[in-house]
């Protein structure tokens, strides 16, 4: 099947990439490290990547390959992504990404690459990326019907979703941007009904998270998710994840995922059922960037 190079920016970039990626999902079960959703997650602000004519190869039934160039801020992303099985190879698929760093004089570069990934690692490295071995996590997924039971929030919590409270403030414009709402609502996978948030008796926002489901793949994925300082050790993230899981389980998803970066997260994801799957680790030229 013939394979063709096409360029496309912003939301065109976002929805080639998800089909790209539910491709991948379908053609091999826990293979690379991203979801469809998660490229959907990165557009939730403005970034100067928007712009940029992200590049992916196609075939006949959509895309196979892509590079994704990211700016986290302090650094930009670089994201190599191929179907399982494509006619494309990692190796091709480097190479022009090393193309379009250069092309964009891009000082400042993280990938990040799955451990068990041993031909991408290779070419990273020979690329001039550095392992940063503070910056390791993992993925991990949970069949859904294996999900933890919902348990009771703390007198006076409650329990809110976008979809019952939509004009209160998006609890994540504090760190995200106050465009954050409208961008998530340009996403094709966004629910209102998985966005949620645990209110506290004043009122503040203690807890959010959003959940995602997928109905190409049937896969949820949970991401972001954050209790705030002030609210730690309630057992609001457990009980958080636990109500979106449910939620995921009842939209139809049969497979649940989650990455983590830090211990207590790898840590809550483990007590609620999830097993690791994979490790990864940043590969970076310069500073550090979040996701």
């Amino acid at each position: 099947m013939a394979v063709r190079e096409v360029h496309a920016p912003g939301l065109g970039a976002v929805a080639l990439a998800t089909a790209l990626l539910q491709r991948a999902r379908l053609a091999d079960a826990e293979a690379g490290l991203w979801e469809a959703a998660d490229v959907q997650w990165w557009w939730r602000t403005p970034r100067a990547s928007d712009a940029v004519a992200q590049r992916f190869w196609v075939d006949d039934t959509g895309p196979v390959a892509a590079v994704l160039l990211t700016d986290w801020g302090r650094a930009w992303g670089c994201d190599p992504l191929v179907v399982p099985g494509a006619a494309v190879g990692v190796d091709e698929v480097w190479r022009r990404a090393a193309e379009a760093i250069d092309a964009l004089g891009l000082g400042s570069v993280e990938v990040l690459v799955r451990d068990d990934d041993e031909e991408l690692r290779e070419l990273v490295v020979r690329g001039g990326f550095e392992p940063d071995e503070a910056e390791r996590g993992g993925i991990t997924w949970l069949a859904a019907e294996s999900g933890p039971p919902v348990p009771a929030l703390p007198d006076g919590f409650v329990l809110v979703d976008r979809a019952r409270s939509p004009a209160a403030p998006h609890p994540m414009r504090g760190r995200n941007g106050e465009a954050v709402e409208e961008r998530l609502r340009q996403c094709s996978l966004y629910d209102a009904a998985l966005d949620l948030a645990i209110e506290a008796p004043t009122g503040d926002v203690a807890a959010y998270a959003l959940f995602w489901f997928d109905p190409v793949t049937e896969v949820g994925l949970v991401e972001p998710m954050r209790v705030e300082d002030a609210y730690q050790r309630r057992g609001l993230g457990r009980a958080l994840l636990a109500a979106g899981l449910d939620r995921l389980a009842h939209r139809g998803a049969r497979r649940l995922k989650v990455g983590f970066s830090t211990e207590p997260a790898r840590a809550l994801y483990l007590a609620a059922g999830f097993r690791v799957a994979a490790t990864d680790t940043t590969y970076r030229r310069g500073s550090r960037a979040q996701r």
